[in-house]
């Protein structure tokens, strides 16, 4: 709740505890077991960052804090708060937010898209889980493509690349390092994970460009994005990936502002653990290095997680304002994250934090803000103030007319397939001669199998020569060169001029295997060298 040109998170009996707009970028942490009113936190901030004029990004991991965008309503939880603190003297009052709703599978929300160029190898190879020797290849076909201006979109281009590199590995080992089909074909085995969970509808463009998540609203308010995350969360490596794309993109991309009355924009990382699970030392030193220094670009980060514990020790360092939720120690581990917590606040003397984190109730907190000095504030057990908006999620008829009012539904419901790699490199292959070369393996093992049936001889009629005007003679496409080059590479007979000869089976199988060749070409050409895996580091 935004009051007093501050933002009010909750109230005691004797204090009222406030969050600065100007310390808001010092990043912050909202722990706690499941059901202990994380999500009330979130909703109640995010409220607080809008009516403030800054923009918010949150993702919705169950669908409820959609409420966002409907009026709130009392309830005798809401009306006990308010009466027992003043809040409506302090300017309390229910009310709905100018929400976006986003979805990466184009279902809740407007679809949210990335390019593979801008996406890069090292995320990339994070969301397939590769290893050093498989991520080294990976990193070759993005400089392969960078170099060949070969744009990577999505994934029908990366299968395209991979095909184009691998078939061409001894022109570029030379320059590169050895590029193993091993490790293309591991990543291929992963790439089809990554459609499985939804990966061609998250690659492509129109790419999101991330100042359409720092909008103000008519009023001044700012926007909050929602990102619904209920079928991303069974997908946790491109959910958290996506998140980090966020995070280094903004990193990279805006100016340094210095200290500010409040911030530019406010990135709420909800189920916080999933960025830093299996993550590598070097990826997180890079993590903690974007953390330490995007609030000189004016972003606040707040991590949500059950445990200050799912935090490495040097990111949590730099979270300067912690908001706590009850904690239940039933077991070993449960009893150090409790301890863990307790440590990281300032302790107040009128409580033994550890044990209050404990007994907390629901709707309550221990928190601790940074003062006007950055210097952390005595911890307080609090009552956290209640949303203006809606609790619990919205309609779906309310969001469909949400999404379909939007100012930016035209820019990005509908996908679009440039001339990319894809489309590049299929007319390469319309080019090439040699064309036998970029058929599978397979296919022409199948094709040579063939048995070989004696050709009926026909008669030709001799045609009356017909004087006309020469035309320019028509240029083969792939399907015409590659059946010319396999019919004389087996001894077939081709279609004669005037009747039709019979075709062998042989014959039958290399037109079908030209058409296959042509026509889809990089997208999936059997199991080997015609898949794979590619993308570009930005």
């Amino acid at each position: 709740m935004y009051a007093e040109d501050k933002i009010l998170l909750g109230c005691n009996e004797n204090t009222d505890v406030f969050l600065l707009p100007k310390l808001a970028n010092r990043h912050g942490l909202i722990a706690g077991a499941t059901g202990t009113g994380k999500t009330v936190t979130l909703k109640v901030m995010a409220e607080s960052f809008s009516d403030l004029g800054v923009p918010v990004f949150l993702a919705d991991m169950k669908g409820d804090i959609s409420g966002l965008a409907k009026v709130g309503s009392d309830t005798d939880f809401i009306t006990n708060n308010r009466q027992k603190y003043g809040l409506d003297e302090k300017g309390f009052n229910f009310k709905q937010y100018p929400v976006e709703f986003w979805d990466l599978f184009g279902q809740k929300g407007l679809p949210v898209r990335v390019t593979l160029s801008e996406m890069g190898p090292v995320l990339l190879a994070k969301i397939l889980n590769l290893s050093e020797a498989q991520s080294g290849v990976l990193n070759i076909i993005f400089r392969v493509a960078d170099e060949h201006s070969l744009p990577i979109i999505d994934l029908k281009d990366l299968k395209s690349m991979i095909n184009y590199v691998v078939e061409n590995k001894a022109q570029f080992e030379s320059e590169y390092g050895a590029i193993a089909d091993k490790s293309a074909n591991t990543i291929l085995r992963n790439l089809i994970s990554l459609e499985d969970q939804g990966g061609n509808d998250f690659f492509g463009e129109p790419a999101l460009e991330l100042e359409d998540f720092m909008q103000l609203d008519d009023n001044g308010k700012g926007v909050i994005n929602v990102l619904d995350a209920q079928k991303l969360s069974l997908s946790p490596e491109i959910y958290s990936t996506f998140l980090l794309w966020m995070l280094s993109t903004l990193f990279e991309t805006l100016p340094e502002v210095g200290d500010m009355d409040k911030p530019k924009f406010v990135f709420f990382f909800d189920e916080a653990h999933l960025l830093f699970d299996d993550m590598t030392p070097e990826f997180g030193k890079k993590i903690e290095q974007i953390v330490r220094l995007i609030r000189s670009k004016g972003v606040g980060l707040y991590f949500i997680s059950q445990s200050p514990a799912d935090i490495p020790d040097d990111i949590l360092a730099q979270l300067g304002n912690r908001v706590q939720h009850a904690l239940h120690a039933y077991t070993p581990k449960d009893q150090k994250a409790v301890k863990v917590a307790a440590e990281t606040f300032r302790p107040n003397p009128n409580f033994d934090t550890a044990e209050v984190i404990s007994n907390l109730g629901i709707g309550q907190a221990l928190v601790s803000t940074l003062d006007e000095k950055g210097v952390p504030g005595v911890v307080e057990q609090v009552d956290i103030v209640p949303p203006q908006s809606h609790i619990g999620a919205i309609e779906d008829d309310l969001r469909a007319q949400l999404i379909d009012i939007s100012t930016l539904k035209g820019k990005y419901a509908q996908a679009i397939d440039r001339e990319s790699a894809y489309e590049k490199l299929l007319t390469k292959i319309d080019e090439n001669p040699n064309i036998e070369s970029e058929v599978a393996p397979e296919v022409l093992e199948e094709v040579k199998a063939q048995p070989q049936e004696p050709v009926e001889e026909v008669e030709v009629q001799p045609q009356e020569p017909v004087e006309e005007e020469p035309e320019p003679a028509p240029q083969p496409g792939a399907a015409d060169v590659l059946g010319g080059i396999l019919g004389t590479v087996l001894g077939g007979q081709t279609q004669t001029k005037g009747k039709r000869a019979k075709k062998s089976p042989a014959q039958k199988a290399v037109e079908r295997a030209a058409t296959q060749a042509a026509n889809t070409a990089a997208r999936e050409v059997t199991k080997g060298i015609m898949r794979g895996l590619f993308g570009q580091m930005k």
